[in-house]
Order: structure tokens, then sequence, then C-alpha cells
């Protein structure tokens, strides 16, 4: 495995800036926004896509560093009821395959989207209950009229440039749990699969190597994000939480740098059941730690992973 990282966390520093704290942080590859929420403050994507030379000359600067691309990540909402954001969305996502071709990168990152009702709609509508009976109604409309239609067309433009579908399971989203990533996956193909986020997991009470077991080779690229309960908000008002992330005191949850939330041992866990399901690419450090700062929470993220992160081939069974 590699270590990697998400750079949008540092979204306010130069591309060389950038570049230089992976390097000294040792980072082997980088996750690189192209656009969506994360934007795209490393990555010139109209300037790449119109000058193959310029392209060729930013993989070249990365690996004169020691770094690859891992994947390029585009999160967005390309099934969203209002015409004009799906739209934009769904283009940020297919310049950032055209981009990730031309990059010689496998994977792009997005998130499966979410539609409003039926028509008329201007706000996303997600559900999480099949009662009363009318959103189990919209619920199968959503799924069938909308989502499933949208990535089978995507998906195949994804794979005729050679580029996998890689989609965040979220909360807000269709797709937000294995259950859900594996329903799409089987209505269009193999080449979508997750980005697997232990963070958007742990709070649903999921079993992190449980659910990489069925995820198997569906598993495209990983993230490493933590998470911790506050046991005397989760006790009285459980894990439904719609307090602003800015909130800490307040939540039943709160996002943190990996080891803050699960020890050592949980993380040693979740290594070798990716391994285990025979995933050995990047683990990408995403920080979204509200109680460390940037350069801490990155660091402590790294110098836990360092110590734990299988490099070498697993062994032959030559006991057995």
């Amino acid at each position: 495995m590699k270590l990697g990282l998400f750079t949008a966390v540092y979204a306010n520093l130069s591309v060389d800036q950038m570049l230089d704290k992976a390097s000294t942080l040792g980072i082997e590859a980088l996750e690189l926004g192209a656009g969506g929420f994360p934007g795209n403050p490393h990555l010139p994507v109209a300037e790449l896509l119109a000058n193959p030379n310029l392209a060729k000359a930013f993989v070249e600067r990365l690996a004169d560093r020691g770094m690859t691309i891992s994947a390029l990540s585009c999160h967005g909402n390309p099934l969203h009821p209002d015409r004009a954001t799906a739209d934009r969305d769904d283009a940020i996502f297919r310049r950032a395959v055209e981009l990730a071709a031309l990059l010689n990168v496998q994977t792009v990152v997005t998130f499966s989207g979410c539609p409003g009702d039926r028509g008329g709609a201007i706000t996303p509508n997600w559900i999480v209950t099949p009662w009363p009976p009318e959103l189990a109604d919209l619920l199968a409309w959503q799924w069938e009229q909308v989502a499933i239609p949208y990535w089978q067309r995507t998906t195949e433009f994804a794979a005729t440039h050679n580029v996998r579908v890689a989609l965040e399971a979220h909360p807000g989203f269709l797709v937000y749990n294995p259950e859900t990533l594996l329903r799409l996956r089987a209505a269009t193909g193999p080449n979508l699969g997750i980005n697997f986020d232990p963070s958007h997991l742990f709070w649903q009470g999921i079993h992190i190597p449980t659910a990489i077991a069925a995820l198997g080779d569906a598993i495209f690229h990983v993230h490493a994000k933590d998470l911790a309960f506050q046991q005397h908000n989760l006790q009285r008002n459980g894990v439904l939480d719609a307090n602003n992330y800015r909130n800490v005191a307040d939540r039943a949850w709160n996002f943190r740098t990996v080891g803050f939330g699960h020890g050592e041992q949980e993380w040693r866990e979740i290594l070798s059941a990716l391994r285990t399901a025979q995933y050995d690419g990047v683990i990408s450090i995403e920080h979204e730690d509200p109680l460390l700062s940037t350069d801490e929470g990155v660091r402590f993220a790294v110098d836990l992973l360092k110590r734990i992160l299988p490099r070498e081939p697993a062994a032959e069974a030559w006991w057995a």
C-alpha cells in the first residue's frame, strides 16, 4: 500500500508549496481536486486539457518529487433536481474523466448524487425510511428513473476513457452504505465502485472490516479519515445529526484525524481487511478534524499510518 493525501486540505497553498509539504511528510500519492465541492486549487483542468504537453509536464513535476496521482476528485450532485446544477456537475465529472485519461490516472472520485421529488423540485430529497408509503414510492422513482439510467450512461462514458468511477458513500446521496453501492454497481457494471471512506460508515453503526469484505473488488480507492462519538449527545439524540459541523460540542459525532476516533488496533484491522480483499492501493488521508490544526491533524495521521501501513507483498504461506 502507498501513503496518499487528498490535497484539498492545502487549498490555500500554491502547487509548489503543497508539493513541498507533501514531500516533507513522505506522501507517495496525491488525490487532486478537479472541481465540484473540493474545487481544483492545484489542478488547472482547462489548461491541461487544452495542452497535452502541459499535462505531461505536470505528471513529471510530481514524479520528480517521488509522487504519483492516485485519483482525481470532483464530488458533486449530477442528479440534482435543479437542471443547471446537475448539468454543471455532470460536465465537471466528464472533464475530470477526460483529464484522468490524459494524465494516465485510473480513478475519478465523486458522489452518486441525489434527485429531488418528481417534476418541479428544486432541492434534493434523501429518503432513509420506507414509511409513509409515498417515501418508498419516491425512492423507487429516484433509483429507477433517475440514478440507474444516468450512471449506466456515465459509467460507460468513463469506461471508454479507461477510467473507473469511484463513488464515495456519503449521507445525503443515494449511495451511502455498502448495500446501496452494490445495488448501483449491479445495475451499471464493474467499472463503478467505491471510494471507501470509513468516517461516513462509522456513524451508521457499520463494522468496517465487514463492509470491506462485502465490497471486495468494488473498492477502487480509500480515504483515511476517522470519526469520534460524543456519548452524552449520542445517547440522548442518536446518530442522525443535523447540527452544523462547526458546532462540535453539540454533535453526536465529529470527524477526526486517524487515531483520534478509533485506535491503532482498529486501523490495523481495517488495513488487514483491505489486504484480505486484495486492495493494495493508496490510502489517501483526508483531513476534516475540527479540533486540530491542518498541519497537526495531517501529521498525526501520517505518523500513525507510517507505523502500520503494509508496504511489502504478503508472504507466501510457506508453513501451510
